[in-house]
């Protein structure tokens, strides 16, 4: 008798059948973590109170971990469109760069905005080129430790990025670095009291407290950092902050659906590592930022944004 071969049995088929599903469903998560998310710019808005009664709003643009690499034009365009907002500060909490000669294109990303007054803190990617490392870490592990000056870069020799001439751009076109300083300064007729720290996530971060000895009070005390570390937004919380911005986290990058981060690149707990939270009493806005390391360009369930903070009374 002639025997037919049937094939796989009925079982084996349909485990094949589901694996290769899976693998689909995978690359194709893949690939829009890869190719979509990490362009699907967005703008979050806040409004936050905490000035004196009868003041008038303040309109402050967060930018955060811009991560530029030259040829971004989505990232441009986008940037570029934020200039009609016509903010009455940009708040630039660092990161800026994910390249050694990402600076010329940097200056271009941001020009419209220049025209606004601005201050800025650095990151380590202000100081330091990005190593390449396992994007998927952002699975399974935080990077707090991180914290060398080799950028986590698994013993390499660090690469430097151009921060002093970065740093006197911004400068120079009227932005008032808030590095390890207290600053008073006056935001569309509005006092404000700023304290500002070099980046946690390097320890370089030296706290001084807000402007002191002064005749008469600002109207509202603001906290600028990178990296939201626990020590960093207790010791705003102490000084009398009423508001605190930061970014360095990235919104956990590589998150669950509905947006539940995995990790937060600091000691934060990665549930609270983006948005609006409140530390101590005090709201701080954690900007998920613009960009990503050039070596881990992926983003999933956590797109790119700028934050437009409205503070009211």
């Amino acid at each position: 008798m002639e025997t037919v071969d049937s094939g796989p049995a009925p079982a084996v088929r349909t485990l094949a059948a589901a694996g290769a599903g899976l693998f689909a469903a995978g690359a194709g998560t893949l690939g829009w973590a890869v190719l979509g998310e990490r362009r699907r710019f967005q703008l979050r808005q806040e409004t936050v109170r905490v000035l004196p009664a009868g003041s008038r709003p303040l309109r402050l643009l967060h930018l955060s971990d811009l991560h530029t690499v030259p040829g971004q034009e989505a990232k441009k365009r986008f940037v570029h469109s934020l200039a009609a907002l016509e903010p009455d500060l940009v708040v630039d909490t660092g990161d800026n760069l994910s390249h050694l000669r990402a600076l010329p294109y940097l200056l271009e990303i941001l020009e419209p905005l220049f025209a606004f007054p601005g201050v800025y803190v650095p990151g380590s990617n202000c100081y330091f080129a990005p190593q390449p490392k396992n994007p998927f870490r952002y699975l399974w592990r935080t990077t707090a430790g991180e914290r060398s000056g080799d950028n986590g870069g698994d013993g390499d020799e660090p690469v430097l990025l151009p921060t002093a001439q970065m740093h006197r751009a911004f400068d120079e076109h009227g932005w008032t670095d808030l590095i390890n300083r207290a600053r008073r300064i006056e935001v569309a007729g509005t006092v404000v009291d700023f304290s500002g720290v070099d980046d946690p996530h390097l320890r370089y971060d030296r706290h001084p407290g807000f402007p002191a000895d002064q005749k008469s009070p600002a109207a509202v005390r603001i906290g600028v950092a990178h990296a939201p570390y626990v020590r960093t937004l207790d010791r705003f919380a102490a000084d009398g902050a009423d508001i605190v911005f930061a970014g360095h986290t990235h919104g956990g990058q590589v998150c669950l659906p509905g947006g539940r981060a995995l990790v937060s690149n600091c000691d934060l707990d990665p549930a609270i590592c983006k948005g609006l939270i409140h530390h101590r009493g005090v709201p701080v806005n954690i900007s998920q930022g613009l960009g990503e390391s050039r070596f881990a360009p992926v983003r999933l369930f956590c797109p790119p944004q700028a934050v437009l903070v409205t503070l009211t009374d």
